[in-house]
């Protein structure tokens, strides 16, 4: 297949040319040969792949790796790429991990080093594995391809909302002869991009997201009128709450606005959540979390908007932003906080042509050899720029601060420290952007001179605090200064009650100051604003609904 990939990872360079050498001697001409010299390095390039829509056929992985050795990092890789065909490389000394490899991963097949001649050794093996590849349906399959321009708000939006939801998808220009002809087969023109042609041949003018998420097999529409557990926002928190909520028996309904994963998604690599000691992409943890919630019969709706809660009995009533309206019985608020928007002059016109908000992970390849900025100094922003750097040829970090010190983990600045493409600005902020069709240069301004400078470049990405999305709330649930929902002893005025409140008891930890309504993770007034603890807060709240289930 013309966009199909043949992926080898080994530490050792000169066997990792060795096998890259061999498997595109043979079929270069008809697979993309990709060669990594680490785990880590190979998931970031199965990533790639997925996120660009195309497929990888066979990947072959050393067995003995540090950081990861082969059989982990098939493990991860089929998360990525399930139906690509796993081959272990070992020595005489390893088959052992191999044989059980064969049961950890389903691997189909180990092969001893060294394999000369590869004739006899090495091609029969992967002819056999890319014919039964070949041969498997699902590989086939059309793919959803976006033919938008470069510099297009509305084309990017497009794309990363397929991005975030884990869509793969190909992604054509429409100025390009490929583009031109799926145009001209649409009866289209450049006037009508973005367009989206689907996996069944419809294509979508200027598709809104709700428009996509029917078209690609997303849920829209609630199955029933009533559920046991309504769980708003499918970030960390709102992932784990649907998990144990399900898992436990609870009929559960996620709803998500725009995309699963909330900020946690857009994360390059998260390395300090318990279990991934090699570090995990926001991506991968979603996708994880997402079939792990589904596997227990969540209902997941998408593009769906909650504008409004109202005490229905003993149940709530949530109205959606169409009109229509589902009743549950419990309620977990879990819809996490939003980066704030970066005011100065001329970037509101640029948000989505060179300014974005957010780690935009579908524009890296992009930026390749450019110089990015990015603002802000917290885990997310570092994240951020360790990625980008391995494409762009200078990453600048802007921070109000003298130092990262202060928002940012220690494992993160010393990864930015170790990396010569990275400059962080202390006491530096973006006072102005400007460009025609997109961004094209930023006014930067030097805090400790009150200096101007004006710098060129076509990408900036903004980490710069968050808000609570908390507005439609308006006075149902009480909510602190900052619009962050108040729960548990911080209800309390003096020992008393919130107003209206009915049961006999005080409000249970998570619980919001309307009884059965609970808050998890970022969007909860003093919570710590990790991945680990949104999860965690997210089980604790199934908890506190089936102790509220049981006392009503």
């Amino acid at each position: 297949m013309q966009n199909a990939a043949i992926l080898t990872v080994d530490d050792d360079p000169s066997v990792s040319r060795a096998v890259a050498r061999d498997v595109r001697r043979r079929y270069g001409d008809r697979y993309r040969v990709i060669r990594a010299e680490s785990g880590p390095s190979a998931l970031d390039a199965l990533n790639e792949i997925k996120l660009r829509g195309e497929q990888v056929a066979v990947i072959l992985a050393d067995y003995r790796m540090p950081q990861m050795n082969g059989i982990e990092f098939l493990e991860a890789a089929m998360d990525v790429f399930p139906l690509a065909r796993r081959v272990l490389l070992t020595a005489y000394a390893d088959t052992d991990a191999a044989i059980s490899a064969i049961n950890i991963v389903d691997l189909d097949h180990y092969l001893l080093k060294p394999w000369n001649p590869p004739e006899e050794k090495l091609y029969p093996v992967l002819d056999a594995l890319l014919e039964a590849w070949l041969a498997t349906p699902a590989v086939t399959m059309p793919e959803t391809k976006v033919v938008g321009h470069r510099w297009s708000a509305h084309s990017f939006t497009v794309r990363d909302f397929l991005a975030r939801n884990l869509v793969p998808y190909r992604w054509l220009r429409a100025d390009e002869a490929e583009g031109v002809r799926l145009l001209t087969a649409a009866g289209m023109s450049e006037a009508d991009v973005p367009v989206v042609i689907t996996t069944d041949g419809k294509a979508l003018a200027r598709p809104t997201e709700a428009d996509l998420a029917a078209h690609v097999g997303m849920a829209t529409t609630p199955a029933s009128d009533l559920y046991d557990l309504a769980v708003i926002g499918a970030g960390p928190a709102g992932l784990g709450a649907a998990v144990y909520g399900a898992s436990e028996g609870l009929r559960t309904l996620l709803v998500e606005q725009r995309a699963t994963g909330g900020q946690a998604g857009q994360s390059s690599r998260i390395e300090n959540y318990l279990g991934f000691p090699d570090g995990v992409s926001g991506a991968q943890l979603t996708d994880r979390a997402r079939r792990q919630a589904l596997k227990f019969n969540t209902e997941l709706l998408t593009t769906r908007e909650v504008v409004g809660l109202e005490r229905s009995g003993s149940a709530t009533l949530l109205h959606f932003g169409d009109g229509s309206a589902v009743t549950a019985h419990t309620v977990v608020l879990a819809t996490g906080v939003s980066y704030r928007l970066l005011d100065a002059p001329g970037l509101a016109d640029l948000t989505g042509r060179g300014v974005f908000y957010g780690a935009a992970a579908t524009e890296a390849p992009s930026c390749s050899g450019e110089e990015v900025y990015i603002v802000g100094g917290a885990n997310s922003a570092g994240q951020a720029a360790v990625y980008f750097s391995r494409y762009a040829r200078k990453v600048h970090i802007l921070i109000r601060g003298e130092d990262l010190t202060r928002s940012m983990s220690q494992y993160l600045i010393d990864q930015i420290e170790a990396i010569p493409s990275i400059e962080v600005h202390p006491r530096t902020e973006v006072v102005g952007g400007e460009g025609r069709d997109h961004l094209e240069r930023l006014i930067l301004c030097d805090g400790r001179t009150g200096l101007t400078t004006a710098v060129p470049t076509s990408w900036l990405f903004v980490f710069i605090g968050a808000e609570p999305r908390t507005d439609w709330l308006g006075d149902v649930v009480a909510r602190d200064g900052a619009g962050y929902v108040l729960t548990g002893s911080d209800l309390l005025a003096d020992g008393r009650r919130p107003a209206g409140w009915t049961p006999s008891r005080d409000p249970y930890h998570l619980e919001s100051s309307m009884p059965g309504v609970f808050a998890a993770g970022d969007v909860r007034a003093g919570s710590v604003k990790r991945v680990a603890s949104a999860v965690g807060e997210g089980a604790m709240a199934v908890s506190l609904v089936h102790r509220y289930l049981e006392a009503r």
